[in-house]
């Protein structure tokens, strides 16, 4: 089970590089705009912004990856970053996108359930 835990760890570590990706170096291109749903116009305001935020989400990538490096002595770790970004995904879902609970919300708990059970 600790490796399927991990593997489930792993891949929302892997999404939240994806999403710093999209928001500090794609958010006013083709690929970032179809992805929010925005226009270059909006993007171009909002760029400072979104590069923040994609910084955040890199810490929380970081944090998941420093807990899967290590080991059974990161399960706290994992535990406490999954945490932080099961509430930062009910947050954007109620607040922003309700597609933010099945891209980062649902995972981290799915993430979160099985690190606890292992």
């Amino acid at each position: 089970m600790s490796i399927v835990a991990n593997v489930v760890v792993a891949i929302v570590a892997a999404l939240h590089v994806y999403f710093l990706v999209l928001e500090m170096f794609l958010w006013d291109k083709p690929v970032g705009l179809k992805a929010f749903g925005q226009s270059l116009e909006k993007a171009r305001e909002s760029k400072v912004l979104a590069a923040n935020q994609g910084l955040y989400n890199g810490f929380l990538a970081a944090g998941l990856v420093w807990g899967l490096f290590l080991g059974a002595e990161g399960t706290g770790i994992k535990v406490f970053f999954l945490s932080c970004v099961l509430i930062a995904g009910l947050y954007g879902a109620a607040t922003a996108s309700r597609k933010i609970l099945f891209v980062q919300a649902i995972p981290a708990a799915i993430g979160l359930a099985l690190v606890l059970l292992t």
